[in-house]
Order: structure tokens, then sequence, then C-alpha cells
């Protein structure tokens, strides 16, 4: 149980930078000795068996080998973790969970079994599926597990009446937004924040080495040409149901990538909006594992209204606005008691002077494990 623990914690060194790619910790263990760690870092290095095999080196004949997630059998950017361990000598594998990539899959522990190396999985399998959750979301649902972030004063208000926000939360607090983007493969925001707040939303963290994808739903293809989103670097999405050819080919040339997507229409107003599912299954083509939603109360109402939000990560500081502020989320008709989306409170803790919630989807928890 230690051992995966160990993995476990290893694997958790990767989660700013191994996207799309899952994280993955090993450790080698002979004669009760560890003999060799290592984590999967970044998508196209070395994975972590290998890492560890590097460190272990002739200890590893004869070894045990832990890993959180079962050893891939396939050529990717890099070649199969089975082959390395079955040519250095390992003799047995216990892994955490299986791999729900459909090209491993079982696979792996096939190629183990038929070399005559012994494995096994189910240890802290629980703990391994919520690490990986977006990997897992991506796999199984065909779509990226979705975690929307707000920060609100303590009667839930994002801004004053006049849509002043700056700061509610502090120092503290944004630092840990900034990590947040940073373990997402993908920011998420509407086309009201960019004209409002004309933000970056990339990470600012002293040593990013990988910066998520900015992803702007702009159905009407408002954002201007000069919008700080575009110029912070060549990672952009724009979703439009726009069919503005030269705006289109402005932005393209810009760096941008717009992609058209369907209109459909809210319900209660009649305006057009995108479709978010179609939106989540496009980022999914484009092995985002999670996205972030940082946005105003509308698109926020909209996912939350969708039912597409499997976790929500809530900032609240000490003050109050008053029924006259701006509420967290917008919805396009009323929602009565027993219609409620429900979220199962995860952890509460103090950043700063701010309480950060953490709550998730019920029903996102339980296709972790289905």
């Amino acid at each position: 149980m230690e051992l995966m623990q160990r993995t476990l914690e290893l694997a958790k060194q990767g989660q700013h930078t191994t996207q799309p790619n899952p994280m993955v910790g090993c450790v080698i263990v002979n004669d009760g000795e560890v003999v060799g760690e290592g984590f999967h870092h970044m998508a196209g290095e070395l994975h972590a068996e290998r890492v560890a095999l590097q460190q272990a080196g002739e200890k590893a004949r004869g070894a045990t080998a832990y890993v959180n997630l079962e050893p891939c059998c396939h050529q990717g950017r890099t070649p199969p973790c089975t082959d390395a361990l079955i040519d250095a000598g390992i003799s047995r594998v216990v892994a955490a969970m299986r791999d729900p990539n459909p090209l491993v899959e079982g696979g792996g522990f096939e190629l183990l079994t038929a070399a005559g190396v012994e494995s096994e999985s189910g240890i802290l399998e629980e703990e391994a599926c919520w690490l990986n959750r977006g990997f897992v979301s991506r796999m199984t649902r065909k779509r990226p597990w979705v975690v929307l972030k707000s920060a609100a004063t303590l009667d839930g208000r994002t801004a004053a009446y006049d849509g002043d926000s700056k700061w509610i939360t502090s120092e503290p607090a944004r630092h840990e937004v900034q990590k947040l983007r940073a373990s997402c493969s993908a920011v998420l925001t509407g086309i009201g924040t960019v004209l409002a707040d004309d933000p970056t939303m990339n990470v600012r963290l002293d040593n990013t080495e990988r910066q998520p994808w900015r992803v702007v739903l702009d159905g009407d293809l408002k954002i201007p040409l000069d919008a700080r989103i575009i110029g912070a670097d060549e990672r952009l999405v724009i979703f439009t149901h726009s069919d503005d050819l030269d705006k289109t080919s402005a932005l393209i040339e810009a760096g941008a990538e717009v992609i058209q997507l369907k209109a459909v229409s809210t319900q209660g107003s009649g305006a057009s909006t995108l479709d978010l599912n179609l939106v989540l299954d496009e980022l999914a083509r484009w092995q985002c594992n999670e996205v972030l939603v940082e946005a105003g109360r509308t698109v926020s109402g909209a996912f939350v209204q969708a039912d597409l939000v499997d976790e929500l990560s809530l900032f609240y500081a000490g003050s109050v606005l008053g029924d006259q502020g701006k509420a967290m989320f917008k919805f396009d008709a009323p929602l009565a008691f027993p219609n409620k989306v429900e979220y199962r409170v995860s952890n509460t803790e103090m950043i700063g002077a701010d309480i950060r919630v953490s709550a998730v989807n019920v029903a996102s928890l339980a296709s972790l494990s289905s």
C-alpha cells in the first residue's frame, strides 16, 4: 500500500506537464529495497517505467515494479513500456488500475503474462482513477473532465451591481487559480469576459513549461483582432457559428484556430448560442483531458444547467455584496428545488484569507469507476 502511494506521489509531479498523457509514477523494489523511481514528465519524453529502470540498472532483474497505471503496450511517441520491463528482467508488475485507453486496456498485462511476468492490479484503484480523472473521462466518456472555477463573496456574488469585481479574492487565491490552470489541458471562457476584461487566460507561474489551450466561445465572432488573448501565444481556439469569412481568415492569420459549430436556441430566450456538448466533443478530439471553465455567469450557468460540470472549484472571500450583485450562475429559466444539480462537497480549505470549496458531480464521480 505504501509503495503504491509513493507511485501516486511521483505521478502527481507531472500534473502540470504530462498533457495529453496520463500522470504515471513507478517504483522498483528488489529484496525489499527501492532501487529505482521515476515519473512521466512530458509527452514525448521517457515514461515512468523507463525512468525508474534506468535508475535501477541491473538491480531491476528479478524485481517488482509498482505503477499507478497499467504499462503501455503500443508504440506512441516512445516505445512500449512492456518491452522495457520484460527486457530488464522485471519479475512482477503491480498496477493500481487498468489503462482505459483502447490501445492498451488489458493488453499490457497480457503481454507481461505471456512473457512470464506476474501482474496484478487494483491497489489504491480509486485514488489512481481520481488522479487521472481527465484522462479516464476522455477515454471512457469521450469528453474532457470539466472543472468550473468561480470567485465570489460570502453571499455568492461574483461582481458588484455595476460589474466591478477586481479583486474579490486575495493574491494567494489568485495564485492557486494559476496552478489550477496549469493542471488543465485547456482554459475556456466566453466572449463576454474577453470584451469586458481583455484577459490573456494563460498560466503566469515561474518555470511554466506548458501553456494550456485557451478556448473562447464566440458565437457571433465579436472578438477584437487586438485582444490580448490572441497575442498571448498561438494556443488559442475560437468556437463560433458565424460565417464571417473575412474575420475568420484574419483570426487564423493571427494564429488562432477557428472552429465553426451549428447554432442552437437556448431555452426561454430564443437567443442563438453554441452546443456545449459539441464543444467538449471537439476538445476531446484535440486530446484535452481537463477543461477549466473560467467565465462569466452566462457561460458558467450554461455549463451547470446542461449538467456538464464535473467538478466545482469555488473561492469565497470574506465580504458581502447583497442581492444587487452579480450571481455566480445565470440560468435561462428558473430551476425548481427538486431539479437542482447535485454536487458532493469533497474538500474545504483556507487559501490565505479566503475559503476554497471543492465539489464533485455525483454522476461524474460514479463514471470513474464504471
